[in-house]
């Protein structure tokens, strides 16, 4: 990656296309699923949200995978998407905001306890 595209971000976009051109050729329920599941990973990206492209592309290429299986959303990812979501990015180390903001609080009162 060059220093242009770090900086303005121009190969998230890139990366974001290309996974949301993949997933327009899937089935309708996937592409809901698709939509639900990057709105709820949002919420753990850091500043830039490069964390969540290798996590996003695992995605795409698990349900390109179980697409061709023949499998349904429902039977891959079960009623609760936000608690998988949530268990995906904690299980990639990806922390939510109130994560962040709680390890700052715990460091600045340990720091002021010292």
């Amino acid at each position: 990656m060059n220093f242009w595209d770090k900086i303005t971000g121009n190969d998230i976009t890139r990366d974001m296309n290309g996974f949301q051109s993949r997933i327009e050729k899937l089935p309708d329920d996937y592409q809901a699923a698709w939509e639900e599941i990057t709105l709820n990973l949002a919420g753990h990206a850091d500043f830039t949200g490069r964390n969540l492209i290798p996590i996003l592309g695992g995605v795409v290429d698990w349900f390109e995978e179980t697409a061709a299986d023949g499998q349904t959303v429902q039977e891959i990812l079960g009623d609760d998407v936000k608690g998988f979501c949530v268990a995906l990015a904690g299980e990639e180390g990806a922390k939510s905001l109130r994560d962040k903001w709680r390890d700052q609080l715990n460091k600045n009162v340990a720091k002021k306890l010292k």
